[in-house]
Order: C-alpha cells, then structure tokens, then sequence
C-alpha cells in the first residue's frame, strides 16, 4: 500500500496513576529523520523508543512530542529499618545497665530516632512504565500510518491519471512519426522535381536521403522505452511501503527518454508533444516526492 511521507497520529492514555500523550507530525524528507521531545524522565527509553518508531516508518522527517504526568509521584511511603532500631535498644540498654538507669524505652520514643523511620518517594516500576509507554506510542504509530495511508491512496490515484497521460502522449508522438516521413517525402521530391524539371529522379538517391533522414529522427527505441517505464511505475505503485526511491529513479529514466524525443524532433507537433511529455513527468516527480 503506498504511503505519503505527511502524516499525523495521536493517541492518549489516562488513569487515575499517569497520563500519557503521544503525538506525532510528518513531512518530506530524503531519509527517516526522527525528533523526539519528551521529559527527561523518558530519556531511559529513548533508543527503544526509536527501535519501535522505525517498524512504522521508512522515510520522511517525523516530529513526535511525549507528554508524561505521574500522579503518583506526591505518594511516598514510610521505611521502618529494624537493625538501626535494634542497635538503639542494645546501646540503651547497655547505657543503664553501666549507669544504673531505668529503661524507660517505649516504641514512640525509639520511632523518634534517626533513621528509624524515614519517608521514601514510591519508585516507578520501569518495566510497567515501559510496557505503558509502548502501548501508547503503537496505538500513535498506527493512526500515523493510517493518515499516510489515506493521503498515500489521493497520490496513487493522481499519479496514475498523470501516467496514462503520459501514455496518450506518446501514442501521439507514434501516430505522428510515420507522417513526418511521408510529408519529408513529398517535400523532398517536390523540391527535386522542382530543380531538375523533366529530367529524370533517381529513386535510389531519393531513397537513401529519406532512409536517413528517417533514421535521425526515428524515437521508437524511446517511445518502447518510455512506456515500459510508464507501466513498470504503474505496477510499482501497488508494491509495499518505500517505494519512493525507485519511484524518483524511474521518473529520472523517464525524463531522459523525453529529452531525446525532444532533441530528435525535427516536427512542430512532435516537439509541442515531448514538451507537454516533459511537463507530465515534472508533475510526477513532484509527486513522488511526497512518497514514503
């Protein structure tokens, strides 16, 4: 399915512990060029992030914005650590038993110590966080593609209307060359004629300047050339995604073929017909440009 390199995808996640927000934006480019903006409590993340991006996307510059709340991140919890409170007894014991003083230890008292209690942020889970994060940016990715798609099937359709274009024109330029030879001809012998008076034509020299008049202008081998290229984009727009390379590579060959019909013709309506030729394929390079 061809795809356009201009896309958008959104997708958010929200509970009563995060929100996430995942957004992504793209334009022409000449390769895959990835942006990401997040918080910097994502970085961790950022090379798998790329990983996974890369399975939806082959070409174009690609902007994606992550936005990450943590509610959780105001909760913490309270950490009893036993061997410090231990320690405390032992060494309060051993204070009264050496000045002779009541143990009047109670819990509330010993809690008070330091390091007996201590608040603790909640740690993040990153395995959690990244199975999250993952889903989020997936459900992103689909509905960027899908938006590539959608816009990706309005340029195949542009496309193909610009191709068979092109092929009613080199049809014309076909029809035409046999022509061009047989008016060369009566203008030939005419002029001719026109020197000699009665005397007599020799056919047989007439012959040669018509055989090689028509072998400078002759564009078969460009016309058979420029509609197999014309049908082989055809077929190539219905191969899978990232076919923009090959695409601008074909248009090229095409160019090429047009130019040489251009420079060998030797006829107003053949040369009005590769300009129209060229103009056609301009329109579709453009267009290809916009191809993943």
């Amino acid at each position: 399915m061809l795809r356009s390199m201009t896309g958008f995808g959104r997708y958010e996640l929200s509970n009563e512990e995060r929100k996430i927000v995942v957004e992504m934006k793209s334009v022409n480019h000449r390769y895959c060029d990835i942006s990401i903006k997040m918080p910097k409590k994502l970085g961790f993340y950022e090379a798998t992030i790329r990983s996974l991006l890369k399975k939806y996307i082959q070409r174009g510059k690609v902007d994606v914005f992550i936005s990450y709340e943590d509610y959780t991140e105001n909760k913490v919890c309270v950490k009893y650590n036993s061997n410090i409170a231990k320690e405390y007894v032992e060494k309060l014991r051993q204070m009264g038993d050496e000045f002779h003083l009541n143990n009047d230890i109670n819990v509330s008292s010993l809690s008070r110590y330091p390091e007996v209690l201590t608040l603790e942020e909640q740690t993040v889970d990153e395995t959690e966080l990244w199975n999250l994060l993952e889903g989020v940016i997936a459900q992103a990715c689909e509905q960027f593609v899908k938006s590539r798609t959608r816009e990706g099937e309005h340029l195949k359709n542009d496309l193909i209307n610009k191709l068979d274009s092109m092929l009613s024109l080199v049809d014309s330029v076909e029809s035409r060359s046999p022509q061009i030879i047989s008016e060369y001809r009566s203008k030939i012998t005419a002029k001719v004629q026109e020197l000699l008076g009665d005397t007599k034509l020799d056919e047989s020299i007439l012959a040669t300047e018509i055989t090689l008049f028509a072998d400078k202008i002759c564009v078969d081998e460009e016309t058979v050339r420029l509609k197999s290229h014309i049908n082989n984009m055809k077929t190539s727009l219905d191969e899978e995604n990232g076919i923009g390379r090959k695409l601008d590579f074909i248009a090229q060959e095409m160019n090429r073929e047009a130019n040489t019909i251009l420079s060998k013709a030797n006829d107003l309506e053949i040369t009005n017909i590769a300009i129209d030729l060229k103009t056609e394929i301009e329109k579709v390079r453009e267009q290809i440009q916009n191809i993943e």
